[in-house]
């Protein structure tokens, strides 16, 4: 949050602006984990299978809820896309009784980017219902 649309986060190897940088994101780009304690204004995280660290004023928590697959029969599995479309490619498949999806802050129509298991992909909204 907080990138201007033209502009990149920079990951950096240290927590502080001139340290050199690990990766940059685009904006709203999306798959970026805190993965410890914040060190003042700059947290630890993993990105791209990167590590490095960014300010805080760039991040923000998407999804504090879990979600679960729902309407989905039992002898059935819930596809999970790399777009936002019923004829994309099948990334993985989502068991009926799957209840740790966390939603990411990017919809399109009845669809819904989520991050389950480590992949990030699409679902349609209909078939996940929240805890």
């Amino acid at each position: 949050m907080n990138v201007k649309t033209d502009d990149v986060l920079n990951v950096r190897r240290q927590p502080n602006a001139e340290a050199s940088i690990a990766n940059r994101l685009r904006y709203n780009e999306c798959g970026v984990i805190v993965t410890g304690t914040c060190r003042g204004d700059w947290c630890p995280v993993e990105a791209k299978h990167d590590t490095g660290w960014v300010h805080r004023r760039y991040i923000s928590m998407v999804s504090p809820s879990l979600y679960c697959v729902s309407g989905v029969s039992s002898a059935d599995r819930l596809n999970l896309r790399r777009w936002p479309s019923a004829q994309s490619q099948v990334i993985t498949t989502l068991a009926p009784d799957q209840c740790d999806i966390a939603f990411l802050p990017y919809t399109t129509d009845d669809w819904q980017k989520v991050r389950v298991e480590g992949w990030e992909g699409w679902v349609n909204r209909r078939f996940v219902s929240g805890q």
